[in-house]
């Protein structure tokens, strides 16, 4: 019998079953799947979660009060509403398709420093719900995945130091994350955050948004943005990054995290003046802010990333926070987010997984 591989594409109510399963199904539900290793047979790295204790012992937990917090973020949206955002479209034929037109944008932010991104706008009547998506901790950003293409106002932002945004700063990957950090002031990622925000206004701003649908998708920054734009309603939230910072750089060797022992070894005078700057950075000082429904992906119990990590901003959230707990199976986690995503959105899942389907027997 010969068999194809074709996309998974479940009935209506087959799909909501399977999407209720795996929403709801938890670490003690599921079944453990073999521990992960690369192509060299080694176990890929899980942080450990640190005891609060370990932390105060390296001296950089630090509580800001309020109205630094405060201070810090109401300066940078002080300087973004001085400077227009001027927007420079130009449309990228090999990012479009029959069904969507992506364009390179230019945009000015804080400094004042041009940024850019990919937006892609689908055919047809709008308005579309958007999607921001927070890009990861590296030098290069892609444009938007295909299938969000097809469903959302969906954009991907390449904030000051990324390729396409490297002039005149071109961003070293490690190096970035402490470039200036014992100054709020001084520090890229004052500039990096209010990036983020310039990205979502002009997204937000599209007329073929539908601003009572708008998404983020991503690492813990997109809670900060959550926080500081009301205008978001949606938020899939892909990892921890600025989230209790300071302690998870205490019990790591893993980049980006060790960019800051690194920096601290080279500068040991500086401690307590990193720990300042990061605290104001931490999602939690913003999670009263924020209005929007999250999900958040949890990974392992004990690890960086788990229920446990996040509970003081889900419990700041109530019920407008949901976890799902990651499978660790890249097509099936991604598929579960996606479901979610476009549930929230009034769109349709658009799944990945493959499974077979007999085609004829061999002639």
């Amino acid at each position: 019998m010969l068999t194809r591989l074709v996309k998974r594409a479940p009935v209506p109510g087959d799909q909501a079953k399977e999407h209720h399963r795996i929403m709801t199904e938890t670490p003690e539900t599921r079944e453990v799947p073999a521990v992960e290793t690369n192509d060299a047979g080694d176990t890929l790295l899980t942080i450990q979660a640190p005891e609060h204790e370990q932390a105060e012992v390296a001296g950089l937990a630090a509580a800001p009060s309020a109205t630094a917090v405060d201070a810090f973020w109401d300066e940078i949206d002080a300087e973004l509403a001085v400077i227009p955002a001027a927007p420079e479209l130009e449309e990228v034929p090999l990012y479009s398709t029959e069904f969507s037109t992506t364009w390179k944008v230019r945009l000015t932010s804080i400094g004042p420093y041009r940024i850019a991104a990919y937006l892609s706008i689908p055919h047809g009547d709008g308005p579309f719900p958007a999607l921001l998506t927070v890009p990861g901790y590296g030098s290069v950003v892609t444009p938007p995945q295909y299938e969000d293409r097809q469903r959302y106002a969906v954009m991907t932002l390449m904030y000051r130091g990324t390729r396409h945004a490297d002039w005149p700063y071109a961003g070293k990957f490690p190096g970035v994350l402490t470039d200036g950090i014992a100054d709020p002031r001084t520090w890229i990622y004052r500039g990096i955050l209010a990036d983020h925000l310039r990205g979502l206004e002009f997204l937000r701003d599209r007329p073929e948004v539908d601003t009572s649908r708008i998404a983020l998708i991503g690492n813990d920054i997109a809670l900060l943005i959550a926080g500081r734009r009301s205008d978001v309603s949606i938020v899939a939230l892909a990892g921890s990054f600025f989230h209790r910072l300071s302690e998870v750089a205490a019990v790591t060797e893993a980049y980006p995290f060790e960019e800051i022992n690194d920096y601290l070894r080279t500068y040991p005078d500086d401690r307590e003046a990193v720990a300042r700057t990061l605290s104001l950075v931490d999602p939690l000082h913003q999670a009263e802010s924020i209005v929007a429904r999250v999900l958040f992906s949890v990974g392992d119990e004990g690890a960086v990333g788990d229920a446990a990590w996040w509970s003081s901003i889900r419990d700041t959230l109530g019920d407008r926070a949901q976890e799902y707990h990651v499978t660790h199976e890249g097509q099936t986690d991604r598929d579960a987010v996606d479901g979610w995503l476009a549930n929230e959105l009034g769109s349709v899942p658009k799944p990945r997984i493959w499974v077979p389907e007999e085609i004829g027997t061999w002639s």
